[in-house]
């Protein structure tokens, strides 16, 4: 009934709310009870990327690994990468912009008119893309300092819009700064063209 969805929710709440003594409570009550295992270990997975995300992106890979011993090795042994994974889950830093961020895309992609891939980002690895021009204008990143070259990504006719907005939480801070000083060569590079 309604206690499957009763104690997930209750075990992704307390990983969210860095709680691993109730996680861990949590995961072994569904592993008693029967649970399926491999559902647990897919709302890890999920979990990681949605909750922990860039803060702590080695989440991902360690709920994944969680996954990979339970069909390796079966429960009852499984139970100890399932609980490093808890563990680790629950005391990692946290945050959502991966979430964030998809949303904002889905809501691009749904308000705005069908794009049209501009010339220069189109596919010139085959015969006859010359020809048609594809490829034309592109600026090759890694040509360029710090391997960042201000040029336009978005579709032909639209405006870009600010889709992830990084957190200032674990490792995300420090991706933050890097891709701020990024923009900013890149903004360098416009001024001088």
């Amino acid at each position: 009934g309604d206690a499957h969805y009763d104690v997930i929710s209750a075990f992704i709440k307390s990983l969210r709310g860095s709680d691993p003594d109730a996680a861990v409570y949590w995961l072994h009550l569904m592993l008693e009870a029967g649970e399926d295992p491999e559902f647990i270990v897919r709302r890890m997975i999920v979990f990681a990327s949605e909750d922990v995300g860039l803060a702590d992106s080695r989440a991902l890979g360690l709920a994944v690994d969680a996954g990979a011993a339970l069909a390796y090795v079966g429960l009852p042994e499984a139970g100890y990468a399932m609980t490093h994974a808890a563990l680790y889950l629950a005391t990692a830093p946290k945050s959502n912009s991966v979430a964030t961020t998809i949303a904002a895309a889905r809501r691009a992609v749904a308000e705005r008119p069908s794009p049209s891939v501009p010339v220069h980002l189109r596919d010139a690895s085959y015969a006859g893309a010359a020809k048609l021009g594809h490829g034309d204008g592109y600026r090759y990143p890694h040509d360029f300092p710090g391997h960042i070259v201000e040029q336009d990504y978005w579709p032909d006719g639209q405006d870009p819009v600010v889709l992830y907005r990084p957190s200032q939480e674990g490792a995300e801070r420090a991706r933050a700064e890097w891709f701020a000083e990024l923009e900013a060569m890149a903004k360098r590079d416009r001024d001088r063209a």
